[in-house]
């Protein structure tokens, strides 16, 4: 049996159901709930500031249907959403009590005092805001009246904003960290090479000013990039980029004593690495590659492994006592920042994306460090 477009009655209704069906309304509200945090988290996720809470509003409004909602720092109001605005001038002062006490607190219309006739706004309902047990603020909802179950959504409210606002401090934590630990690489980059990169320059001024000139715009490029303020991470391309700098002024200093093979598939060259991932493990690989040899050979290998990206950096050198590297590892007797590099890719992928070392006295070294493609936070 068919319907009348020619389809078969089961084919119409599923068509049917498709076009009306939309859940029932417990169904509704809850998307809509997920859909006004989801709109929320964002502007959360920036910490708690002017623009963040104006931003966040007007979804906690909608996601507490409340006729006015605040938002406070310990210093005063941060952003009003809804009508009322009048009432402003008093949300500092109904903040005072949860920053005083540390708990959510009611206010009927004998304390929300009100000259404007016709205001429907009654009550108000104050909740702390806070991040790793300190106060920094209050989510206030004013409603013509206050309900138990109101009180109680204005909390859960503010515990979930309370859990972003710690996240975005978790965030900036991290940011700090890294920079730190950028801030003592650069401090780690060896005064020698610099130099002796400089030293290497000015042997070539009077044989081969070209070079030297050319030498000379390698150096300033590689401190330009070491040194450079901006951003976490960087593109394997532009890492890569400031390795070979630096690999041609030490070729300058060594000469024919240090070669260098690269092999880097093309499609990896996009990804975001953590900046300066590369570089200490390179100049690892040149001091052990020339340590008490006449000549050293270094092989940069990048490879592209699926959802990964697998770098390689190997000398065929004196090669470290394995426990010796452990300790680098740790965090100790690290003078080129083999533990530095080893911390930062953690913190930014996870336990599992450590570097591992494979060595022994005699025998070369081998750093291998595996780069996921998408990392949540990780953009250059």
């Amino acid at each position: 049996m068919t319907d009348q477009t020619g389809s078969t009655t089961e084919e119409g209704r599923m068509r049917r159901w498709r076009r009306t069906h939309l859940g029932t309304e417990a169904d509704r509200a809850t998307f809509r709930t997920l859909h006004n945090a989801s709109l929320a988290t964002p502007a959360l996720r920036g910490g708690l500031t002017v623009d963040s809470a104006e931003r966040a509003a007007p979804h906690l409004q909608a996601l507490l249907a409340a006729p006015a909602l605040a938002i406070t720092d310990t210093d005063g109001l941060l952003a009003w959403e809804g009508i009322g605005t009048h009432h402003q001038e008093q949300v500092t002062k109904l903040a005072e009590g949860t920053l005083d006490h540390g708990a959510t607190r009611f206010y009927d219309r004998v304390d929300l005092e009100c000259g404007q006739a016709g205001c429907p706004l009654h009550t108000a309902v104050v909740s702390p805001l806070v991040v790793e047990d300190h106060l920094v603020g209050t989510l206030q909802v004013y409603a013509p009246n206050t309900s138990a179950m109101m009180v109680r959504a204005a909390d859960e409210v503010a515990t979930w904003v309370s859990g972003q606002l710690e996240l975005a401090e978790l965030d900036a934590s991290r940011r700090r960290l890294m920079e730190a630990e950028v801030r003592a690489l650069r401090a780690q980059i060896s005064p020698h090479f610099i130099y002796n990169s400089l030293g290497a320059i000015a042997s070539f001024v009077r044989t081969d000013p070209e070079r030297a000139r050319e030498l000379l715009l390698e150096f300033a490029d590689f401190t330009r990039y070491s040194f450079r303020t901006h951003g976490e991470y960087t593109t394997l391309s532009e890492e890569l980029r400031s390795v070979e700098r630096y690999l041609l002024l030490e070729q300058a200093r060594f000469g024919d004593r240090l070669s260098v093979r690269l092999s880097v598939a093309p499609e990896v060259l996009p990804i975001a690495v953590p900046f300066l991932s590369l570089q200490p493990l390179v100049e690892n690989a040149v001091r052990h590659g020339l340590a008490d040899a006449e000549t050293g050979h270094i092989s940069i290998k990048a490879a592209d492994r699926g959802s990964e990206c697998l770098i390689e950096v190997e000398d065929d050198g004196a090669g470290e006592d394995p426990e010796r590297v452990r300790t680098a590892l740790a965090g100790g007797n690290d003078s080129v920042g083999l533990g530095n590099v080893d911390a930062r890719l953690r913190n930014a992928y996870g336990d599992d994306y450590g570097l591992v070392v494979e060595t022994a006295p005699g025998a070369g070294t081998k750093v291998i460090l595996r780069i996921p493609k998408f990392a949540p936070g990780v953009h250059t």
